[in-house]
């Protein structure tokens, strides 16, 4: 079985948590060339869904992450999740993503979009249609678990599917747009995310092997994994306690446990999973 990796390449300030600091260091290039050393280490080839900031204060790191044959999505151009847009600003979003990406390498396609915060849902549904205008061909942004009120899909498909323009949980054979959600670990009526961020930090190796094996029994998982979640000088602010440790536990560990994954699933861009 192979699986779908995405590296959301964001900013340490770019969390919904500690949302308006923007601010140094910017350490984003420095983080996600960790994780291109060891994807290099283990020959896998991933999705990265980039953050327009970062591609245009990175333009080298984004060269290089094409270069080694890795692919390219747009994950916002300021990481605001779909919720605190509307379609015009949305729209101008694409615009300077592509804008920016285009003054790096060229005329290049881009086809897959992930939204900050797992922002896409019903409420914001209005998405996939600029997403069509702007010749995107799959989303990577359904969450199939509601855990709390900021994003999740509750009923959505647990694996890639034509996803409705008008109802973001139904699969429509007709839509020009394919979904890979992020599926959460079914146990009965449980349903436990486990497939990267706080989650992949929290969990132990031994319960996050035996959770995404079990997935793979049914169809693949597309583990999300931060740059910033991985590297060591992150910024820590002071937060409530809840917001701390949603933000910053298990960081000293999450590139190891990366790595672990990566050497004990195999993985492979989104595009090429879908036949994009």
């Amino acid at each position: 079985m192979i699986n779908a990796l995405a590296i959301d390449t964001e900013e340490w300030f770019h969390s919904e948590l500690l949302r308006g600091e923007r601010r140094p260091p910017f350490q984003a290039g420095e983080a996600t060339r960790k994780v291109l050393a060891l994807l290099d280490q283990y020959r896998i080839k991933a999705s990265f869904f980039v953050v327009g900031e970062v591609a245009e204060r990175h333009p080298d790191l984004i060269r290089s992450i094409v270069e080694k044959g890795h692919e390219i999505g747009c994950h916002g151009f300021s990481h605001h999740p779909l919720w605190k847009l509307n379609r015009d600003l949305f729209r101008e979003e694409l615009g300077h993503f592509h804008s920016v990406m285009e003054g790096i390498l060229g005329k290049v396609k881009i086809k897959g979009f992930r939204a900050p915060s797992f922002s896409l849902d019903n409420r914001t549904k209005w998405a996939l249609e600029i997403l069509v205008d702007f010749g995107y061909q799959y989303d990577a942004s359904i969450f199939p678990v509601k855990l709390n009120p900021l994003y999740g899909v509750s009923g959505a498909p647990m694996r890639p599917y034509r996803i409705s323009l008008k109802d973001v949980r139904e699969e429509d054979p007709a839509s020009p747009l394919m979904e890979f959600p992020t599926p959460p670990l079914v146990l009965g009526k449980l349903k436990i995310p486990l497939a990267g961020g706080f989650y992949l930090r929290m969990f132990p190796l031994s319960f996050l092997h035996w959770g995404l094996s079990r997935i793979n029994r049914s169809h693949p998982f597309l583990l999300y994994f931060h740059p910033w979640e991985g590297h060591a000088e992150t910024p820590r602010l002071k937060l409530s306690f809840l917001n701390r440790i949603i933000s910053y536990y298990g960081i000293d560990s999450a590139l190891q446990k990366l790595e672990f994954l990566l050497s004990h699933f195999k993985f492979g861009r989104v595009d090429r999973l879908l036949g994009l």
